[in-house]
């Protein structure tokens, strides 16, 4: 196995992700919040970590959903997965929309997300005039039929 050193900043109360299973792909992310954060039906909050990376460049972090959070209570990852790059030093937050029935209130220390290491790809990306032929051509969005 390669071990990826990413080293972090956790400001005070921050929890440094850990690997649940021995097998886990992702590790926790907490929220770390002074107070609950009540996330309406429908709606959508920015939630701190506590978190700053810097992650080796030739890798990104992914941030997913929790599979539990979603199936019980509807509250996934906004924009998934978001991406955090190399270069960025920021604090890692993390959208949430309560897709749920009910709203939904985050308390500091909540695991509400999870994170990957993967590795990037840089394309390089060349102007042509057009494109080569395929059987599939333009379709999308469900074209290739329900099965």
């Amino acid at each position: 196995m390669n071990k990826v050193e990413i080293k972090c900043v956790a400001s005070e109360g921050a929890v440094i992700p850990p690997y649940k299973t021995e097998g886990a792909a992702g590790a926790d992310v907490s929220a770390l919040l002074s107070e609950p954060v009540t996330i309406k039906r429908g709606g959508r909050a920015l939630i701190p970590t506590g978190l700053y990376f810097s992650i080796p460049r030739g890798y990104e972090v992914q941030v997913r959903p929790r599979s539990g959070l979603a199936a019980k209570n509807g509250v996934t990852v906004l924009n998934t997965p978001g991406t955090i790059d190399s270069d960025y030093r920021g604090e890692v937050k993390v959208i949430l929309v309560n897709l749920g029935e009910e709203d939904f209130v985050v308390r500091n220390g909540d695991r509400i997300a999870q994170i990957v290491l993967a590795p990037v790809t840089v394309a390089g990306f060349v102007q042509v005039s057009a494109l080569d032929e395929t059987e599939r051509g333009a379709g999308g969005f469900g074209s290739t039929g329900k099965n």
